[in-house]
């Protein structure tokens, strides 16, 4: 079966530029002596994963306790969750998969610290913790090195938690200065930072500027968007993932409407114009969405697509596209080659 075969609309992957993207980080990470803990909530497939790790990966991370538990059940057993797990049903869940795997996770707050040290006591088992900072993203992460040893004395008097380390996402020359700030504070006490976990695709190439990082996770490099592309970080030729779509109504000259609305792009622009890039017509704009209608201005555009004619599209955010996709295809030359299963698609609790 070709690409051509193919329903829309579609998500294939080009399986020669996924392998080539894992070996290019991994490469550049040993040569660096970073480890390497890809991010899978960008592919949510065990399958593609395996590649990671074969490639030389020392785990996974996952986003949430649901998408572990189906890379456990798949046979991963080093895994890092860089999340605040909170509440009864999750700690519930999360020491379950802790007696399973070696599992760390991390936390940015006391309430977080203690749910995990009775979660773990009444399970009887240890469980490592990172303390997440806030290296410039404004989302979780404590704000000052204070709080970051605070914390981290807080998990090392917990007799069912060890402190492992700090994480952070960006990365920053910031980070590396919170750290070395934090781990004077605690140097006397005898508490040592021995991870320090950055990430991020856009900044992967700048790991090794960071003084500080001992392990890095990145997720959007295996497949590559618009956003990466965007960042430098990635060139068209080593984007991997695209959206296969039709043009099912051309209502005026310029306008015309694909059979992929925001169930297949999702509403995550990335700063962007549009929500995506047309290879056969880069000048094309996407200028509205509807669930299942991509509305697209082709009047930039010298030639015009005729209905019935497929379009490739390079979308902003492919993180989100793939949890909206039951499969993904994996295509060598033209040629269907394998159809992946998202198993962890959803898996968002």
């Amino acid at each position: 079966m070709r690409i051509s075969d193919l329903d829309t609309p579609a998500i294939v992957v080009d399986l020669d530029r996924v392998e080539a993207n894992i070996e290019r980080l991994q490469c550049y990470l040993d040569e660096h002596g970073i480890a390497n803990r890809p991010h899978i909530k960008t592919h949510k497939v065990p399958a593609l994963a395996r590649r990671q790790v074969v490639a030389g990966a020392v785990g996974i991370s996952c986003q949430k306790v649901s998408e572990a538990a189906v890379m456990a059940d798949a046979g991963f057993d080093d895994i890092f969750l860089p999340y605040n797990i909170v509440g009864a049903s999750k700690l519930g869940q999360l020491v379950c998969l802790a007696r399973r795997v070696r599992l760390k996770v991390t936390a940015d707050s006391a309430y977080t610290v203690r749910g995990y040290a009775d979660a773990a006591a009444r399970a009887d088992l240890e469980l490592p913790i990172l303390v997440e900072f806030d290296s410039g993203g404004h989302r979780c992460g404590v704000q000052t090195p204070g709080e970051a040893a605070e914390l981290a004395r807080l998990i090392a008097a917990s007799p069912a938690l060890r402190f492992g380390g700090l994480m952070t996402f960006p990365h920053s020359a910031e980070g590396d200065a919170f750290v070395r700030a934090t781990k004077g504070l605690l140097k006397s006490e005898g508490i040592t930072v021995d991870c320090v976990s950055y990430g991020g695709t856009p900044t992967m190439w700048t790991a090794h500027e960071r003084t500080e990082v001992t392990e890095y996770r990145a997720g959007t490099y295996v497949f590559g968007d618009r956003a990466v592309f965007a960042s430098g970080a990635m060139t068209l030729d080593q984007i991997a993932l695209h959206v296969i779509a039709t043009v099912v109504s051309s209502p005026t000259r310029d306008r015309g409407i694909l059979d992929a609305g925001s169930k297949t792009f999702s509403s995550d622009l990335m700063g962007l114009e549009g929500n995506g890039l047309i290879l056969e017509y880069p000048e094309a704009r996407f200028y509205g969405m509807s669930e299942e209608h991509g509305h697209v201005d082709f009047g930039a555009c010298p030639r015009k697509p005729e209905i019935g004619e497929r379009v490739t599209v390079i979308p902003n955010h492919v993180c989100p596209v793939v949890n909206l996709f039951d499969e993904i295809t994996g295509v060598r030359d033209g040629q269907v080659a394998q159809t992946y299963h998202v198993a962890a698609r959803g898996r968002v609790r």
